[in-house]
């Protein structure tokens, strides 16, 4: 037998089995290979014979620590509507105390309850809810029952999730009299895109995990799929939010009541994103540097009733102009005390400065259930003192948060290119005179490329009345700049 033929060869069962038992009997091998698989792998592994289901529920807790429920079968949640009727209810045994709450949020009471039963559910420290049907009053639960432990939640794309309750359990798990150690979340993601998993699938599929009480080695197997799937899924990774990708970071409006309960939880739950930072809002360092009234009078009359918080969508590199922003750049592994300070003696409220400073990072972590895991960019440290300790050593991850209306009129959408309040007041601001003219010599393009929406050449109407990146030449027609959600273009010449 050659040697390349020997490594077909199948080896028994119980040689499989006592392998691959002795290499999961490692703590360390087996909490960093467990987030990769769905908890229905996991619960099938611990049914092949004694010894595994020892090693997993009572030696090894952290196999747990990290929980998605998003790929379980029996957590899907189909029903459109609780008053529609029909036959879906002659199928459904009701109780005439049954709330709205209950009906939404059963199939995932049903697994907490088999979870804490099973005494699992306090190992549970990341979990993820993504795309389940999750109502507000579970979430209040997850805040304030003992039994969990979740330090890391993530609601993406829930479905019948009242927000406005939400927000208010939030709120209320964060006020200034709530009991000491509490809440145990310190992240939330909520804001961002359900994200598509090529590692988990539904246990009813055909390539999907053994069957119960299958072999180990069918087992081994399967992990083997699922490891080449991960790898893929490596491969055809996104930019990473924030400190890579530029532009808008989110694919809906984000209701404008989040600001307040982003500032209600400052210093002590994260989100997904985090507040403005322009000079418009309470909260910037550049508070008072800039003159409102002038940007108002210079800006779109929309400028004008900007609240004092809101909720950062876009991520920016520096102005066009002079290469940062007039509240300086969120730097990872960096600190800036004296915004911290102050933003604490207006909101009366105190907290760690990363909670509220650098917003979580998609998708969650794997092996850890820390908000440093959680906030840090791809080749940082995740301790922000290493980073402070040893500059140079690798190039500083940064953004700079925005929301719309600080964008407005000042940002374009096609090569992401902006200018900020110092370098640019407005497209309404007094020009100096002959400004026109010296523009239209000094602007060697004047060929308009096409209408991004309807792709015509509109060069007049965008010339005469479309306010236009001259960085990139591009712009929207006459018919399509009014009423359109895309980010307006820049009108600043280059």
């Amino acid at each position: 037998m050659t040697q390349t033929e020997s490594f077909h060869v199948k080896l028994p069962d119980e040689i499989q089995h006592s392998a691959l038992f002795h290499l999961l009997a490692n703590s360390l091998v087996l909490s960093h290979t467990a987030p990769y698989l769905s908890c229905y792998d996991v619960l099938n592994l611990a049914a092949t014979s004694r010894s595994f289901r020892a090693l997993i529920y009572q030696r090894t807790p952290q196999v747990f620590r990290r929980l998605d429920l998003g790929s379980v079968k029996i957590a899907q949640f189909d029903v459109e509507g609780i008053d529609r009727g029909g036959e879906t209810w002659r199928n459904v045994q009701l109780d005439e105390n049954l709330t709205e709450d209950d009906f939404y949020s059963g199939p995932l009471r049903g697994i907490f309850s088999q979870l804490r039963r099973a005494d699992i559910l306090r190992d549970v420290q990341v979990l993820s809810l993504d795309g389940l049907s999750v109502t507000a009053e579970l979430i209040h639960d997850i805040l304030v029952d003992p039994s969990f432990s979740v330090r890391i939640l993530s609601i993406r794309g829930a479905k019948n999730l009242n927000e406005r309750k939400l927000r208010g359990a939030l709120q209320y798990a964060c006020r200034d009299s709530r009991p000491e150690g509490t809440p145990r979340l310190k992240g939330l993601y909520i804001f961002g895109p359900k994200e598509q998993s090529n590692l988990a699938s539904l246990p009813g599929s055909a390539a999907s995990s053994p069957s119960p009480g299958s072999s180990p080695a069918a087992v081994g197997s399967s992990w083997n799929d699922r490891s080449q799937k991960a790898l893929e899924a490596a491969w055809h990774a996104k930019p990473e939010p924030w400190y890579v990708r530029r532009g808008e970071q989110f694919p809906r409006r984000i209701n404008p009541e989040w600001a307040s309960t982003l500032v209600a939880c400052h210093g002590i739950i994260a989100f997904d994103s985090v507040l403005c930072t322009g000079p418009r809002h309470i909260n910037s360092s550049a508070w008072g540097s800039v003159s409102i009234e002038a940007l108002n009078a210079a800006g779109s009359p929309a400028l004008a009733g900007i609240p004092f918080y809101s909720v950062a969508t876009h991520s920016l590199g520096g102005c066009a102009s002079c290469g940062s922003a007039p509240e300086g750049w969120t730097v990872w592994g960096e600190t800036k005390m004296a915004e911290r300070d102050e933003h604490d003696r207006r909101t009366s409220r105190s907290g760690s400065d990363e909670i509220g400073r650098f917003p979580l990072l998609a998708p969650p972590p794997m092996h850890s259930a820390t908000l440093s895991a959680a906030m840090c960019p791809s080749g940082q440290s995740v301790r922000s003192r290493v980073t402070q300790t040893f500059p140079g050593k690798q190039p500083k991850a940064r953004f700079i948060p925005r929301c719309f209306d600080c964008l407005r009129d000042r940002y374009c959408g096609g090569c992401l290119r902006w200018w900020c309040e110092s370098c640019y007041l407005g497209p309404f601001a007094p020009r100096p005179s002959g400004f026109e003219a010296e523009t239209a010599a000094a602007d060697p393009i004047r060929v308009i490329r096409d209408c991004w929406e309807c792709g015509s050449n509109c060069r007049d109407c965008i010339q005469l009345t479309q306010r236009r990146c001259r960085g990139c030449g591009g712009g929207y027609c006459l018919i399509h700049n009014e009423g359109s959600n895309s980010v307006v273009v820049c009108s600043q010449p280059v």
